[in-house]
């Protein structure tokens, strides 16, 4: 009896202190508010200058009245979402102790939340899963109850109906069924109303255009529970079933213009801030601060479907590109596709998700960065472009031309995009130390290879293949810009919430240094030549101070051989460049890497480029990049402090008379050469001795033929020099 009285006392205190804890909860629930009842979640996105520059969530929606309501819909929704709704008081304890039951058992997450509940979460809290702690049940809970005595219950039904989110940016079923459809929800059939009733559980995993499977599979779930609560009959549920999910379906179309600007941006924001904070744009009623300028990414959009700034082979031709913030790591504009069907939303984004080849493009970074960083050598440096095998193997490293030029500095091994001298510098620098190098620069191989000096495109055993997109590449060559710093990309720097806190700290990315300042200017350096001579020419822009790198891929001889095409053709053409301000990188191909680029068009990577870059620079001040401590430039060539040895003074020469006057213009120039090569510098132990100027190729040089890597397209007669001051 004691025990009993004993076990009673324990249970009265155990309720009463929930009874109490329930409270201490409920009392600080908000207020409930029609207006929130009724008006969509949508979340605000704001460039980086404040100004608002889309809304999602905010379309036109079509609502229905209580009485509007079909009987086929209201017995669907209720069968699946809440069987005893016109029962319960807005909680439902047999559905709550169900559920326990049930996750207990098979480890499930079934929910216990009522249809009230469900429109109390979506109209004044975040549907996020780690959102739905213990407190915020108890007002969701308390809430209910007191709706359920405000309003009735076809009010509720009704605010449900036209509140929830139905995936490709349509609120409420009314909406959904005329986007979905072309046609009202009291016009739709049963399995057509089955598949809206079922999608607010999970609206974009359940999207009948993006997972057909998964939404038939919801569906199926809907008519299932209809059958069982007798809604419908056999025979009707095992029509419905058999009816194709696509079965009246229409291409959804949109309204909003502007949006075709910045979808592909809005594509990585949204994923950005998933990533971060686990919030649902859709759903959470959010303001996003993004990192977007919005003059610079509608240039770059103009700039990239339509032909009044490049010419472009076809409308077929892609085009990916990432402008960074060079100082900062923050995205300020991107395009990931070109010529993108009218209407797409959130669509494949090419300049993150592709994995093609960015050719040489990857040369500063895999090889010339690393050797300045762990070899100490400077840029007169020589080395010898010569037949050479890749180490452990019998296959010959080609260069472009097919053609070697010999001994030549390491400034205009890169300038001409020479392959022999890049693989030799890998293989002198080790694949351990660029692999550790290279991710400090945010990029990631499986395995780093020889042939990653030359190129980012490798295949592993199993088939995975990397390549690398604009944004890391442009990332990459940002960290160059400024002095060696890598600051991760980003596209949102604050978050306000529905309740008006805010999120900041995890969109702060704190830079790290990938490198010395040395390194960073001695790469940025040579770069700088390769737009003033080299390769990259075509990307000039008069006075502007910029550096920057082309890079091709190449088709292998059975790839030519089954295209049917000489060897001037190449699946994928990169340029990328920067200033003090901007890191740019611009990737063209096609979505079929068997459809080549020919050598005619080998030059709209660096004719994107630089509109996007001219245009982007006009507003900002033109610096060129202060060279740091510690470096000595001798000609044009750089030499880390004390490494550069003055030769010795050679001691006079007693000179003869002159017998004739053309004797002694003979001797005058062999004492000008004698001179001239006395002075060469010399260098440290580690290389061998540099020349003044940059070693050129053969005296007989090379007429090299159009070909599939780094071959100069036409471009103006002479170069601008950097001192001019920028020209708009």
């Amino acid at each position: 009896m004691k025990i009993t009285l004993g076990l009673v006392f324990v249970g009265c205190l155990l309720f009463l202190s929930g009874v109490a804890l329930f409270w201490s909860y409920a009392k600080d629930a908000p207020k409930l508010e029609d207006a929130k009842l009724e008006s969509p979640n949508s979340s605000k996105f704001f460039a980086a200058n404040g100004d608002l520059f889309q809304e999602v969530g905010a379309e036109k929606r079509e609502t229905i009245e209580a009485t509007e309501i079909p009987r086929l819909l209201e017995d669907a929704i209720i069968s699946v979402e809440d069987r005893r709704f016109y029962e319960h008081v807005g909680v439902d304890p047999i559905r709550i102790v169900g559920s326990v039951i049930s996750n207990v058992s098979t480890g499930g997450m079934q929910g216990g939340s009522t249809l009230t509940q469900q429109l109390i979460k979506l109209s004044f809290f975040s549907t996020d899963a780690s959102d739905q702690t213990l407190e915020r049940k108890a007002q969701e809970a308390w809430m209910a109850v007191q709706l359920e005595k405000e309003k009735s219950k076809q009010e509720i039904l009704t605010y449900y109906i036209n509140k929830v989110y139905m995936s490709n940016g349509l609120y409420g079923m009314q909406t959904a069924s005329k986007a979905f459809y072309g046609l009202s929800l009291e016009e739709l059939n049963l399995p057509q109303t089955a598949l809206i009733a079922g999608l607010p559980n999970a609206p974009s995993y359940f999207d009948p255009y993006a997972n057909p499977e998964n939404a038939k599979s919801r569906r199926d779930i809907v008519l299932f529970s209809m059958r069982e609560n007798g809604k419908i009959t056999d025979a009707e549920y095992e029509e419905a079933i058999a009816t194709p999910i696509d079965e009246g379906l229409k291409p959804l179309s949109t309204t909003n213009d502007s949006w075709k600007y910045y979808d592909n941006y809005l594509t990585e924001v949204i994923n950005e801030v998933e990533e971060k904070t686990g919030k649902d744009v859709f759903t959470d009623g959010l303001e996003i601060y993004t990192n977007l300028d919005i003059d610079a990414q509608k240039h770059l959009y103009e700039v990239t479907n339509s032909d009044t700034y490049v010419q472009y082979p076809d409308d077929e031709m892609q085009v990916a590109a990432t402008l960074i913030d060079a100082k900062t790591g923050k995205v300020t504009a991107q395009i990931g596709g070109r010529n993108i069907e009218e209407g797409t939303r959130l669509g494949d984004n090419l300049a993150v998700n592709t994995k093609r080849d960015v050719g040489s493009t990857v040369k500063p970074i895999t090889v010339y960065a690393p050797a300045f960083e762990y070899l100490d050598v400077s840029t007169g440096k020589t080395i010898v472009d010569e037949p050479y095998k890749y180490v452990g193997t019998n296959t010959p490293v080609q260069n472009w031309d097919n053609k070697y030029w010999g001994t030549m500095t390491l400034r205009t091994a890169l300038i001409e995009s020479r392959n022999v001298p890049a693989v030799k510098l890998f293989n002198e620098v080790g694949a351990d130390k660029i692999e550790d190098f290279l991710s400090r620069l945010g990029i990631q191989y499986a395995k780093i290879q020889q042939a990653n000096a030359i190129s980012s495109n490798t295949v592993d055993q199993d088939g995975t293949k990397y390549g690398m997109s604009s944004l890391k590449l442009a990332a990459a060559y940002a960290a160059l810009s400024n002095g060696g710093t890598y600051n991760e990309p980003q596209y949102v720097n604050k978050i306000v919430f529905a309740d008006g806190s805010e999120e900041v700290e995890a969109f702060k990315t704190p830079g790290i240094k990938a490198m010395e300042e040395t390194t960073a200017y001695m790469v940025t350096d040579i770069l700088k030549g390769v737009i003033e001579s080299g390769t990259g020419y075509n990307a000039t822009i008069q006075g502007l101070y910029q550096a920057g790198k082309t890079g091709t891929s190449n088709y292998t001889e059975e790839e030519l051989e089954a295209l049917n095409a000489a060897s001037t053709v190449f699946p994928d053409s990169t340029f990328v460049g920067y200033t003090v301000n901007y890191s740019l990188a611009v990737w063209t191909g096609y979505r079929d890497q068997k459809t080549p680029i020919t050598n005619e068009y080998s030059g709209v990577a660096s004719d994107v480029y630089r509109e996007v870059m001219q245009h982007v620079s006009a507003s900002v001040v033109n610096e060129d990049w202060v060279m740091p401590k510690g470096l000595t430039r001798i000609g044009r060539e750089l030499y880390l402090e004390g490494q550069y040895v003055a030769p010795p003074v050679a001691p006079p020469v007693e000179s003869k008379p002159a017998e004739s006057s053309s004797e002694s213009s003979e001797s005058s120039s062999s004492s000008t050469t004698s001179s001239s090569e006395s002075t060469t510098p010399s260098s440290s132990s580690s290389e061998t001795t540099p020349p003044a100027v940059s070693t050129q190729p053969p005296a007989v040089e090379p007429t090299p033929t159009p070909s599939t890597e780094e071959v100069p397209p036409t471009v103006p007669e002479t170069p601008v020099s950097p001192e001019t001051p920028a020209t708009p």
